[in-house]
């Protein structure tokens, strides 16, 4: 690579800006602690409650909210891909991460969560920007009082299985009455 060539991948024409905002967590957090699990993801889903600020980073939406279902979709875009011009593995696992999450919500009283254990993920596709709206579906298998089991899938617009997903989460907190 000569210098001029180097010089042009910092060149001003190919610089980008994107500003995120995003509410502070502890506010919505405590709005939430007297919800339902199903109550709290139908208040995100519908603007009630902010989202989460991971959400807003990657700028993913929580799109269905179901007993035992979550679907949040994703308009992919060049922030995200890596140096092959692919979008980076993180970003579907950051979105199974949080389908499957909240699929266990979905079931929980107030003042209950999980936290993940492990989640394993399978590429089976590559996502670019080139995608469509990316969608990741996070389904409960198993709701347990100590542990849960989820299954997840990334699919693009066209509707092809992206990344397919296994996760396990360990139980927390204690249930409280809701208000």
């Amino acid at each position: 690579m000569t210098t001029t060539e180097a010089a042009e991948l910092f060149s001003p024409a190919a610089r980008r800006e994107r500003v995120v905002d995003w509410q502070a967590p502890g506010p919505a957090a405590k709005a939430a602690f007297g919800m339902s699990g199903m109550e709290a993801m139908c208040a995100i889903r519908d603007g009630l409650l902010p989202e989460p600020p991971m959400a807003r980073l990657i700028d993913f939406r929580l799109r269905v909210a179901e007993p035992g279902r979550i679907v949040m979709e994703l308009e992919p875009h060049e922030s995200l891909e890596n140096t092959i011009g692919l979008l980076h593995g993180a970003t579907a696992a950051a979105l199974l991460d949080t389908a499957t999450g909240c699929a266990i919500s979905t079931m929980l009283p107030a003042g209950q969560g999980a936290v993940t254990l492990d989640l394993k993920l399978t590429y089976l596709r590559p996502l670019s920007v080139r995608s469509g709206t990316i969608s990741a579906e996070g389904k409960l298998i198993k709701l347990g009082r100590q542990t849960s089991y989820t299954e997840g899938f990334v699919r693009d617009g066209a509707g092809n299985l992206a990344v397919h997903a296994t996760a396990t989460f360990s139980m927390i907190g204690e249930a409280t009455k809701a208000k």
